[in-house]
């Protein structure tokens, strides 16, 4: 392999990561934002509003979080996807 195959390759490895953390980044960010801020931070605030007749605020910390959680994991999947695709990763070729 020649040195600009190797330098081409470790660029394109470099972008792959880089975007992955940046992903990942913005879900746990979110993830952080609904169960500590919506559960905890502004549950007083939420709680004048209702779910299934339970305070908005203890329905994020009890439940809330965790389809979040649940619904991350799936957006996460999908964005992974189309970031294999876009570095032509993901079928046995490098990771």
């Amino acid at each position: 392999m020649a040195q600009s195959d190797m330098s081409d390759h470790e660029q394109v490895r470099k972008a792959y990561w880089r975007a992955n953390l940046t992903i990942m980044a913005v879900l746990l960010a979110i993830w952080f934002a609904v169960s500590f801020g919506a559960g905890i931070l502004f549950r007083e605030t939420l709680d004048q509003f209702s779910i299934g007749g339970a305070p908005l605020g203890f329905w994020f910390a009890q439940q809330g979080a965790i389809y979040v959680f649940v619904i991350l994991i799936f957006v996460y999947s999908a964005l992974m996807h189309r970031l294999e695709r876009k570095y032509h990763l993901g079928s046995g070729e490098d990771t």
